[in-house]
């Protein structure tokens, strides 16, 4: 009755509902879970704490990739803090100080540096966070703000790589063509990612935001002149600032967050690869295609702890016993982070127990099987995928779930401009669904990486990104038409400086609105 129906996406419905009402995610989050260990034992007692807490928590927590992606993340954690205990982060804070000097400025560095952080979302999540939380912070720079920067060069950023943990996975789902040929034709006509990223540098270059974020960033001017004058009172009682706790060592220069950085980054790349074959005789690209980003990561960030507390030791900033107890400490900073991971990980086996991927796929095949509507096709893939991204939390399971459903409708055929302009719509929706779905692992990592209350920064968000997703899905629109009717077959030649002016000037409608309010 309730499996391979539309009540198989209510426990994630009911999730996502419930967090954006309540604020709260670990309680809806888990209310989401047990209505889904209802579902699937038809409101058996014995039947539904089987499946929610073996079937469902202990199997995620077993398994391997989502194992390693929590590895990852804890040594991530103590590199982080580390780097700010040895006053890394401090240092950095006050040389860009020096050399970024407006806001503008620090939100075009965050943005280019998480466009330059390619390899994978995880990665570039945590990483950019860290780095840029100083710069953001001298410049009044909302956490909700930073928290939609990262957020808009993960995924989406990943997505149009070709280089990628992203583009790995979905070579891997394409049977019967040349899965990183038709990845890298499809970028053009990714609409979604590439006009997020447009759309990040309107909304720098015109200094604007709008809905909640506007009301976040205001929030954060307030509060720091407040913090400002209480800092002065407090000073002027006492004769001293409060001593910083724990404590950050006075020895750290910029090089004690770069270095640590460096060592991350290339680390990560070779222990991607390393899983991929690269020294087994494979080239690069079969090596990334092929590689296990989980294992990967750890072996890479395993690696770049080790050289952090070696360099640390070396240049003195930080004795043993200080580096290891900032090891620990780190974890515990990712605790939250952790906890919504297994809770949104076990959603979604909730929703796959219930033939959520099976009753989509009819969707769409019904949908293909009508050629009136084949100019639409890219669009409604699109919507499809965003609807389902957004309701498991998860992109690459919705690319291993339409993306063979389109190869399939139209034969594997690599020169029919539609199946590749389908593709790309498939994961356009389905990155512009984890951007929005606050179950999703990405958004739950942006969050994590700019230290944001994460219901605060889906709520603020998910403005920017409906925004962002409604033009995308004119533009599809518009591309098919350009395709099946006019017969262009490169069509976004055409459609995609369409999209980019649609996006500027709908920003811009936007913000003389705001303007005149």
């Amino acid at each position: 009755m309730f499996v391979d129906s539309f009540w198989a996406l209510m426990p994630a419905i009911i999730a996502i509902g419930l967090a954006l009402l309540t604020k709260e995610v670990y309680s809806s989050l888990f209310i989401g879970i047990l209505f889904g260990g209802l579902l699937y034992s038809n409101f058996g007692f014995a039947g539904t704490m089987q499946h929610v807490f073996v079937d469902g928590m202990i199997g995620q927590l077993s398994d391997p990739w989502n194992v390693g992606i929590l590895i990852f993340l804890v040594i991530l954690g103590s590199m982080v803090m580390l780097m700010n205990r040895a006053g890394g982060s401090a240092a950095f804070g006050r040389w860009a100080v020096e050399h970024v000097k407006t806001k503008a400025g620090a939100q075009v560095a965050t943005i280019v540096l998480g466009c330059l952080i390619f390899i994978d979302d995880y990665f570039n999540c945590l990483t950019v966070g860290s780095v840029m939380r100083p710069l953001t912070d001298k410049h009044k720079i909302s956490r909700e703000k930073l928290a939609y920067l990262i957020d808009a060069t993960a995924a989406p950023v990943c997505i149009i790589a070709p280089i990628s943990s992203w583009a790995a996975a979905v070579t891997g789902f394409v049977d019967g063509a040349n899965g990183l040929t038709l990845f890298i034709r499809a970028i053009p006509y990714n609409f979604y990612a590439l006009l997020t990223i447009v759309m990040m540098f309107t909304l720098t270059v015109a200094n604007f935001d709008y809905g909640p974020m506007r009301k976040a960033e205001l929030g954060e001017i307030e509060k720091k002149l407040k913090e400002k004058e209480k800092k002065a009172d407090h000073s002027s009682m006492t004769g001293a600032e409060d001593q910083p706790h724990p404590p950050v060592s006075g020895k750290g220069r910029v090089i004690h967050l770069v270095l640590p950085i460096v060592a991350l980054i290339v680390s990560c790349i070779i222990g991607m690869i390393y899983t991929g074959g690269f020294f087994e005789g494979e080239n690069f690209i079969d090596a990334f295609s092929n590689s296990d980003a989980s294992v990967g990561l750890v072996y890479g960030s395993v690696v770049a702890l080790v050289l952090t507390i070696i360099f640390m030791l070396v240049t003195r900033v930080l004795s043993f016993n200080e580096c290891m107890n900032a090891i620990p400490e780190g974890f515990k900073s990712m605790v939250p982070a952790i906890l919504i991971l297994t809770f949104a990980w076990t959603l979604k086996s909730m929703t796959d127990s219930l033939g959520a991927a099976t009753y989509v796929a009819g969707i769409v095949e019904n949908i293909a099987d009508n050629s009136a509507v084949m100019s639409l096709l890219p669009a409604i893939v699109f919507i499809i995928g965003a609807f389902l991204a957004f309701a498991t939390g998860t992109s690459w399971g919705t690319f291993g779930i339409l993306i063979p459903i389109v190869v399939n409708v139209f034969g594997a055929d690599i020169n029919n401009e539609l199946m590749i302009m389908a593709i790309s719509a498939c994961m356009a929706g389905a990155v512009c669904g984890d951007h929005c779905s606050p179950i999703s692992d990405t958004t739950i990592m942006a969050s994590a990486g700019a230290e944001c209350d994460h219901i605060k920064h889906v709520s603020t968000q998910l403005p920017y990104a409906l925004t962002a997703a409604g033009v995308s899905c004119v533009v599809y629109i518009f591309s098919g038409i350009v395709n099946t009717v006019f017969k262009v077959k490169t069509a976004w030649l055409i459609s995609l400086p369409v999209g980019i002016v649609a996006m500027v000037g709908c920003l811009l409608i936007i913000r003389s609105k705001y303007t005149k309010k």
